[in-house]
């Protein structure tokens, strides 16, 4: 009989180890593939080009060659200049403002989108500059030219926003400073509104953010893997918290949001499968500030700007033109 139970002890033990191993496995893999230095599973599926093109991206191919033109141009003349700061737990943070020729205390913030950089929100850069903003675009941590390891999807991403709020106010103590993010970006300005803000920060424009990390990767296992969040998820959140320092459910722009005092539009496509456009009215309902939406019909992920500049553009400035003057 001891022998039995010393038997099945010990199967038992294997049994919990083996588990345990296996989930560590899950965990380290998870997150290794979407929060280290790479590319990872935000990022949007490449488009078939020989498959049926909507009219919507029909459209957006043709603006976004227009805007790179464009881009291209301002690039040859505009005053810019690079600087780096320092973040709290001490990368190097890289980032590159774009000045105006005139003295101006408007500036504006451009935060990019996962596994991109700067130059991926220069289109957006250069709309703010044609409004008379000086504009800093920073490289997130992890991201192009700034130091990192990990991935912050927004929440360690939110204190290294702070930092290049002060860096502004250090350049202009009159600045009238709007924040602009797109997709983690866009989760980025809006976990940066839950914490204390200096009455420089005047509003906040977010474009396809999510409502947290945990709902992030839910809705990605789900649309990519047909997975359910148990246990992968849990699993690498645990291997988040030791190596990364920071958790999912933590990490919540919703949350953050129902905390801010400072006046935002919400934007989103209306064809994002990416971060569900469903997630827009969640973060809407949750503010108790000054605000307004946009949704431009039949856009994906990222491409609202793109698919209806016209409607895009004069709804952010007419928002933007309250608070900045």
């Amino acid at each position: 009989m001891k022998n039995k139970k010393k038997i099945v002890i010990s199967v038992i033990t294997i049994l919990i180890i083996l588990t345990i191993g296996g989930l560590g496995f899950v965990g380290n893999y998870f997150f290794n593939y979407a929060l280290v230095r790479q590319e990872g599973i935000l990022t949007a599926a490449n488009v078939d080009p020989n498959a049926p093109q909507s009219e919507e991206l029909e459209i957006e191919r043709i603006n976004k060659e227009k805007s790179k033109k464009e881009v291209d141009k301002w690039l040859k003349v505009v005053k810019t200049d690079e600087t780096t700061i320092q973040s709290e737990d001490g990368l190097k943070l890289w980032g590159k403002t774009y000045l105006q020729d005139e003295k101006t205390d408007k500036w504006v913030i451009i935060a990019h989108g996962y596994t991109s950089s700067h130059k991926d929100v220069q289109p957006i850069a250069l709309n703010f500059f044609k409004q008379g903003y000086n504009v800093l675009t920073p490289d997130m941590r992890a991201h192009g030219n700034s130091e990192g390891k990990y991935i912050g999807m927004g929440w360690l991403d939110r204190k290294d926003m702070l930092k290049w709020i002060d860096y502004i106010v250090g350049l202009d103590k009159n600045s009238q400073i709007a924040l602009y993010g797109e997709s983690m970006g866009g989760a980025t300005v809006m976990m940066t509104s839950g914490e204390k803000l200096p009455t420089n920060v005047k509003a906040i424009v977010e474009d396809c953010g999510y409502t947290s990390v945990q709902d992030m990767f839910e809705a990605q296992l789900n649309e990519r893997f047909g997975l359910k969040p148990f246990p992968v998820l849990n699993a690498a959140e645990v291997v988040t918290n030791i190596r990364a320092k920071y958790n999912f459910k933590e990490a919540s722009a919703l949350e953050q949001v129902k905390k801010s005092k400072t006046p935002m539009l919400f934007t989103h496509g209306g064809n994002d499968t990416y971060v569900p456009t469903e997630m827009i009215y969640e973060l809407y309902e949750a503010a108790n500030v000054e605000k307004d939406m946009l949704i431009i019909d039949g856009a994906a992920h990222g491409a609202a700007p793109d698919v209806d500049p016209d409607t895009y553009y004069e709804k952010v400035f007419g928002f933007l033109d309250k608070f900045i003057k």
